[in-house]
């Protein structure tokens, strides 16, 4: 997990900074260094200064910092967590960032988030291309849904068939989870329920809900399923289960979705049972110790027939942009939810911790370059937060001094970069320590 969350960081950090980089060498502005990770105890720049490779070229120095967390740039003649007012009292030179024009400097300072944003393109057009787009057809979901416990406390039933979302047909079934529902005001489905078309309104608090209970899949797609591969050393394995198999019951259970297999293993857990399996038309009583997570060992084949489409190189581009572009949507309905008080901040924000988890301790690069994709259109977005000590509280000042045709003074803006550092460290302490004390007593 922390490889890859590593891996793709790097990755990220590295564009950004390099888009800082290139667009202050273009404009013939001197970079005195460029780093991946801090070489300095961050955000002090005079504690514990050593890096663990380094080679300078020209005037920059190249290198690879012992701290973790981010990377930079030192842009001479700005302003940011390398140089301070103080350290440029002297008259700017002409290869300094003070000393270009705004409409240069506003450039430089945004180039690290339309790298990010180029980047999350191209790796969005690149699945897409790659793999198509996959996708459930709703029409193949003719056994019905299958609610969690959230599901039903906000009116699904097991059974029901949604049929619309917000009044409409839809073609998709991954349309249930669309961030226009989830997030969106007066939102609701509509369900056939034996028949009857009914109504399920989506409480204004769902966000908060969802992530209360740690998944998304509020509803399944109640699907018949058959054991497509065994992994070895498992209860599955040393039970006997081949591929093939339908299970047809758990003990006293019978079973016929692969959700109810679910429910009913973790009632199993930990426990010895006998595992009813339909094999080339026979029944195999199989004995197997269930785990204690409530798990056999075994890869499902889901009965649904899922379809995929498939682009061209050339129109892969539009889709990838479009996938992409969605993340920066989600992210400000999310924000809008928050300020609305209708999500809680805490519950909200992740860290370096949470991003792991979500890479997982296994490699699978279609997973790792489509979280590396959302993380990086996520950067773009943060990044452009009107925040002084991010570029977009930089990229304010600058709009500010392109219209009053006055800049702020440079000891206003190492104020506010100390402001912009200490809400940032703040939030940092909240994630990486505060909020994991508290998961872990809760």
């Amino acid at each position: 997990m922390a490889g890859q969350m590593l891996l793709g960081l790097s990755l990220l950090v590295g564009l950004h900074e390099f888009g800082h980089f290139a667009t202050a060498k273009y404009f013939k502005i001197r970079v005195d260094k460029f780093y991946i990770f801090f070489d300095f105890l961050f955000p002090l720049p005079g504690v514990m200064n050593f890096a663990l490779f380094k080679k300078k070229i020209g005037e920059t120095e190249y290198g690879l910092g012992w701290f973790p967390l981010g990377g930079y740039v030192a842009i001479h003649g700005m302003i940011d967590e390398t140089q301070d007012a103080e350290s440029l009292a002297a008259e700017p030179q002409p290869n300094e960032f003070r000393a270009k024009p705004a409409w240069q400097r506003l450039i430089v300072m945004l180039g690290g988030i339309i790298m990010n944003v180029i980047t999350g393109i191209v790796i969005f057009t690149f699945l897409t291309y790659t793999q198509g787009e996959s996708y459930l057809p709703a029409s193949e979901v003719r056994y019905g849904i299958a609610p969690n416990k959230l599901g039903k406390e906000i009116g699904f039933q097991p059974g029901d068939r949604i049929v619309k979302i917000n009044g409409r047909p839809f073609e998709e079934f991954n349309d249930v989870y669309s961030p226009d529902v989830i997030l969106g005001n007066n939102a609701y489905y509509t369900v056939d329920r034996n028949g009857q078309l009914v109504d399920v309104p989506v409480p204004n608090n769902f966000m908060d809900r969802l992530t209360d209970q740690g998944e998304e899949a509020f509803v399944l797609a109640r699907s018949p399923f058959v054991v497509e591969s065994v992994e070895a050393g498992t209860p599955a394995s040393k039970g006997g289960l081949k591929a093939e198999d339908k299970i047809l019951q758990v003990g006293s259970q019978k079973v016929g979705f692969f959700h109810e297999l679910q429910q009913t293993l973790r009632t199993y857990a930990g426990k010895k049972t006998t595992v009813l399996v339909e094999r080339a038309g026979q029944t195999v009583p199989l004995p197997m110790t269930v785990t204690p997570e409530g798990t056999l060992g075994f890869h499902p084949r889901l009965l649904l027939h899922e379809s995929v489409r498939h682009y061209s190189l050339a129109s892969s581009v539009p889709v990838g942009a479009k996938n992409a572009f969605a993340v920066i949507t989600g992210q400000i309905k999310g924000f809008a939810k928050i300020f609305r008080g209708e999500a809680s901040f805490s519950k909200s924000v992740g860290g370096p911790v949470e991003i792991a988890k979500q890479y997982g301790g296994k490699w699978n690069w279609i997973r790792f370059w489509t979280l590396t994709g959302m993380l990086s259109m996520v950067l773009a977005f943060m990044n452009l937060l009107p925040i002084p000590a991010l570029d977009g509280g930089h990229v304010l000042f600058l709009l500010y001094e392109m219209v009053a045709g006055r800049k702020p003074s440079d000891r206003f803006l190492e104020n506010a970069q100390k402001v912009g550092m200490f809400l940032i460290l703040s939030l940092m302490a909240y994630v990486l320590i505060i909020k994991q004390i508290i998961n872990f007593f809760q």
